[in-house]
């Protein structure tokens, strides 16, 4: 019989944790909240002092039923929730309902599941953060006292059965505001002239920048004909010629809005498949018989990478690269001042472990999003690309035209 219960958020984390472990410990998961505010009421009292009244919410009565049951004899619990205030809530609530005399409970916390970060987490297991478990609960009081009074207004305005809270509120004003000045500004046509040079065999455009000393664009398309008409007569020269390198960083690796804006631009993702899919990678996806967490927790807004990742993704892009593709330098990112830097940025596991090389064992959305999370983790530790632009200036004098071109001096992050 085991020593020890472990309890986790889901199934598939149970699994992947289970394999980790050995038999002394029996690991369950509560499939997330079991307690909450009960629904059909405010179940908030504001006159006296926003004391909120918890309950087991009635479709999880089973599990806590079933976790009072796996608790019986066990020398310790171990409280493995999420790594967030949700996670610190959950194993807050889950020790008042398992708490009885003599019992000991030991809260964990790892930001990837790996075996050398669970077993670390062990190691090292601590007291839960009460700090943690009021800022959840201040969220959800505060979500609960806005809902309760604005739902009423949107099934009224709007329809029935839609819910509103603090988020909704105030993203609601940011869309009707946005709105308002759509719904204000005046369109304004304008209009520019571009060229086509040649000489020789050699063609390439060039927009009008300047003409009789203001600059080139027209508010009516009577003058930007007129120009044209003047400009048709005139002889060009090459003016000027000025060359100019600059570099261009990698951006940093994801945070979670990062990650949600990348994935809808790039892979057409909403929000929530997103958070879908990188729970999926990150709670572990069966490899080769073995269960592997393959990113990081992926709620954060902190850039942090532990010592040990950048030590691997190092010396990854040496060796896959060579060592001119490394960064001299560690970026610096600015960060929020209430970021929680004790969470990593979203990154993969291992960084060794390439798209290419798991990508049988994995879905098509799983694929396209680790591929998204590994390359941005691994540019964010490449060396800038170089770029020279190149600007020539033809006119005469009335009128300069200007022409623009770049090219690539070193790739170095765009290399991947």
């Amino acid at each position: 019989m085991s020593k020890y219960l472990v309890i986790v958020e889901s199934p598939t984390k149970e699994r992947t944790i289970a394999s980790i472990l050995g038999a002394e410990y029996e690991v369950t998961s509560s499939m997330g909240h079991i307690v909450d505010l009960p629904s059909r009421s405010l179940s908030v009292d504001i006159e006296g002092g926003f004391v909120p009244s918890y309950r087991v919410i009635p479709s999880r009565k089973k599990i806590a039923g079933l976790l009072k049951k796996k608790a019986k004899g066990k020398e310790a619990i171990y409280l493995a929730t999420d790594p967030d205030r949700e996670g610190e809530a959950i194993s807050w609530h889950i020790r008042n309902i398992l708490d009885s005399k003599g019992r000991k409970f030991y809260r964990i916390v790892f930001h990837e599941i790996t075996e050398s970060a669970v077993k670390e987490a062990f190691s090292s297991a601590g007291e839960l953060d009460i700090n943690k478990v009021n800022a959840q609960k201040v969220r959800r009081i505060l979500d609960r006292i806005v809902g309760y009074y604005l739902s009423p207004l949107l099934w009224k305005k709007i329809v029935r059965g839609l819910s509103a809270g603090r988020v909704q509120s105030v993203a609601l004003k940011f869309i009707v505001e946005r709105e308002n000045e759509i719904q204000k500004f005046v369109p304004k046509t304008t209009y520019e002239l571009e060229a086509l040079f040649k000489k020789g065999n050699t063609a390439f455009k060039a927009r009008l920048k300047k003409f009789n000393g203001s600059k080139a664009v027209f508010s009516a398309k009577a003058d930007a004909l007129e120009a044209l008409k003047a400009l048709e007569k005139s002889c060009f020269l090459v003016k000027g010629i000025s060359r100019r390198k600059f570099k261009r960083n990698p951006p940093p690796p994801f945070t979670t809005s990062l990650l949600q804006q990348d994935a809808f631009n790039k892979l057409r993702f909403s929000s929530k498949k997103t958070m879908v899919v990188a729970q999926k990678l990150y709670e572990g996806i069966e490899i080769k018989d073995k269960m592997l967490g393959l990113i990081t927790y992926m709620r954060t807004d902190s850039f942090h990478v532990a010592d040990k990742a950048k030590d691997e993704v190092k010396s990854f892009i040496k060796d896959k690269f060579g060592i001119d593709y490394l960064s001299e330098k560690e970026y610096k990112h600015k960060e929020k001042k209430s970021a929680q830097l004790a969470h990593e940025a979203i990154r993969p596991t291992s960084s060794r472990r390439e798209p290419d090389s798991i990508r049988e064992y994995l879905t098509h959305d799983e694929e396209r999003l680790y591929e998204l999370i590994w390359k941005r983790f691994v540019i964010s530790f490449m060396k800038e690309a170089l770029f020279e632009s190149l600007t020539v200036t033809i006119g005469d004098d009335s009128a300069d035209f200007v022409s623009e071109d770049k090219r690539v001096v070193f790739d170095g992050f765009l290399r991947v």
